[in-house]
């Protein structure tokens, strides 16, 4: 066997290699025209697709192009290459073809996620390679044919642990085993994850999505990938992640920014209540009932000829539509009755109308005026408005539903003029969404993928499946992590308010998140979280948890800031929200150059301030959490608040208090 220098030498020639391949392949891509389209939309649509070509083959010099290869014995039979090197995307010698590195989402990929000594799946050995800022250091080699299982990885766990800065990155490659079939479950499957912190569920996600759309390339790029996160900072975290992997056509965005943005406020209880399941009875019957009786007839004239319909022909027309249809549509085909009506009037007198008759019938003055008396258009705002200000039409909306205390308290004290004036809520965002699909039907998306999904009420988990209503969903989350007003308790309740049927799978093995730290956390589970497993985590992180208690938090905080400044890593100071100004001020003074996080921030500063409601689906090297009781006193899940604060630090957490730690974290 050749010596390690050798093996080195010849695997780096190999990346040196598959570099120059990637370039070349990239200058092909830009060489390419859009000239030959056949005419000028044609051009703009190839033109876009070139240019996203030539980005998806950009090289990024401080990531690898592979991580891994698996060997084979070469008289296997032509189907599996004998040596395969498995990265983050396909490169090929593009004088014959030859593959240099094969996809990580390619079928034959999954054994280097899936191999071991038990299945070998055809392959004799796996190998992992370490690299130092995109440059090939070092190699691991695990035996597949035969023998016990290997014991931890060194590359594998120093990967997890390299200290970063900045967004997150992908874990091509640290995928494991339970977490590939997460990640290569077919497109038409639904699939819930419930994950503890650190067991890498958020990129799980992605690397879903990332997989289907190298599967189902076409389908996809005609009905689309969407990715959902609680908040623009979460956003931004993670938006490199695709990219990197070489997707760069899936659309990232708050439920906010789905369903407009929230301009008013409202007691937590209020919002609560209009986030119930329960309201979209209340809103469906608050459409139809602007759907009236009709009380006369039709006459419509043509030439000096009048042809008439009886009110109980048009009540009779009416009523066969109600309830049938969406209510925009329902309008248009109660028009297109009435007027196929008077058509017939026509042919009993001898007369021969087509179709274009009936269409200008159905647009003549007195088919308007009686289709505006019975089935009047409106808009979302105007039948919410009319919900929310007047008692008497909430009571006939909510009637059997919702009890004579729950009306009051979702009627305003003090409405606005009119629809156009109203500071809408978050929750109200999500009712007319309901609204506008019950009036036209909203458009369906291939794939959605939702994390943090625990937070969401169940009016806006419907607002959301309608927008996959034939496509799927992975969903993402922790039960024990839900801090809203109206947190999800099951996994089930979710699914069915998104309307799919899914599979839940539950991760409980930590990656990122050292175990005393998990440990520590964890008291707070028995309180916010009884009937979820207790979390693990694959490291045990002896020293990485530090409490003190101080007379002085935010000086405190400094200190610790300091001491953290001197390790390798990023740095995140998680503080109460209402101190949040006041430890980055303290920060600047003692001259420390730091960064807070706000809801616009993209989070790449190597110290971060960060407000503990915008902490959720972060993470960072070391973190620093100032004072925990005032964290959990702020809200009313604050104790859930708490628990996603404890949980972001990969490799230390050091927690400053003055005051008493919460009774459920001290005992």
């Amino acid at each position: 066997m050749p010596a390690e220098p050798s093996i080195l030498a010849a695997e780096r020639a190999h990346l040196a290699e598959s570099r120059a391949a990637l370039r070349r392949m990239r200058e092909h891509a830009e060489g390419l025209s859009a000239d030959v389209a056949a005419d000028w939309v044609s051009k703009q649509f190839l033109e876009s697709l070139l240019d996203q070509r030539v980005a998806a083959l950009a090289d990024h010099p401080d990531t690898p192009l592979f991580f891994g290869r698996m060997d084979r014995d070469g008289d296997d039979g032509p189907d599996l290459p004998a040596v395969m090197y498995v990265g983050r995307r396909h490169v090929h010698d593009g004088d014959e073809g030859r593959p240099l590195v094969l996809d990580w989402r390619a079928p034959v990929s999954r054994a280097f996620y899936q191999a071991g000594p038990a299945e070998p799946m055809g392959w004799r050995l796996r190998r992992r390679f370490g690299f130092q800022g995109g440059e090939l250091t070092a190699f691991e080699d695990e035996p597949l044919d035969g023998g016990a299982e290997p014991g931890p990885s060194r590359i594998l766990t120093e990967e997890i642990e390299r200290p970063r800065t900045g967004p997150m990155r992908d874990i091509v490659a640290t995928i494991q085993p339970e977490q590939d079939v997460i990640v290569r479950a077919d497109l038409p499957r639904t699939v819930c994850v419930q994950g503890a912190p650190g067991t890498g569920k958020t990129a799980v996600g992605l690397h879903r999505a990332a997989y289907l759309l190298f599967t189902h390339r076409e389908r996809l790029s005609r009905s689309g990938v969407l990715i959902v996160g609680p908040n623009r900072a979460f956003l931004a975290y993670i938006a490199a992640v695709l990219p990197a992997l070489g997707e760069v056509r899936v659309e990232q965005a708050t439920i906010d920014d789905l369903l407009g943005e929230p301009l008013g406020e409202e007691p937590a209880a209020v919002s609560a209540a209009k986030g119930e399941a329960r309201m979209a009875d209340v809103l469906r019957r608050a459409l139809w009932l602007h759907v009236r009786k009709p009380e006369e007839g039709l006459v419509v004239t043509r030439g000096v000829a009048r042809y008439r319909l009886a009110d109980h022909e048009v009540r009779e027309i009416a009523a066969a539509l109600r309830g049938t249809t969406r209510y925009g549509s329902g309008r248009a085909a109660f028009a297109q009755r009435l007027a196929h009506q008077i058509l017939v009037r026509m042919e009993q007198r001898g007369e021969a109308p087509d179709d274009r008759v009936q269409d200008q019938v159905a647009r003549s003055r007195p088919v308007k005026q009686l289709l505006d008396q019975v089935w009047p258009k409106v808009s979302p705002e105007q039948v919410l408005y009319r919900l929310l200000s007047d008692a008497a039409f909430l009571s006939a909306a909510a009637k059997g539903v919702l009890d004579a205390e729950e009306q009051a308290a979702l009627l305003w004290e003090r409405p606005a003029r009119s629809h156009r004036s109203v500071k809408w809520t978050a929750a109200d965002r999500a009712l007319l969404d309901e609204l506008a699909d019950l009036i036209e039907r909203t458009a369906s998306l291939g794939h959605l993928v939702v994390d943090e999904a625990q937070d969401l009420s169940a009016m806006q988990l419907r607002a959301l499946g309608r927008r996959c209503g034939t496509g799927s969903a992975t969903v993402l989350g922790d039960l024990a992590q839900g801090t809203t007003a109206w947190s999800a308790r099951s996994w089930k309740e979710v699914l069915t308010h998104l309307g799919q049927d899914g599979e839940v799978t539950e991760l409980t093995l930590g990656f990122r998140v050292p175990g005393t730290v998990l440990d520590y956390a964890a008291r707070l589970l028995p309180h916010i979280a009884p009937e979820l497993e207790r979390p693990r985590s694959l490291r045990a992180g002896a020293g990485a948890l530090d409490v003190r208690r101080v007379p002085d938090v935010v000086a405190a905080a400094v200190d610790a800031a300091r001491e953290a400044l001197a390790r390798a890593g990023s740095i995140g100071l998680i503080v109460p929200d209402a101190l949040a100004d006041a430890h980055a001020a303290a920060l600047a003074e003692a001259g420390l150059d730091a960064s807070l996080l706000g809801p616009e921030s993209d989070g790449t500063a190597r110290l971060l301030v960060v407000p503990a409601t915008l902490a959720k689906g972060l993470e960072y090297d070391h973190v620093i959490v100032a004072e925990p009781a005032a964290i959990a006193a702020a809200e009313a899940r604050g104790l859930a608040r708490l628990y996603v604060v404890l949980t972001r630090a990969v490799t230390s957490l050091t927690v400053l208090h003055r005051d008493d730690l919460p009774a459920e974290l001290a005992s």
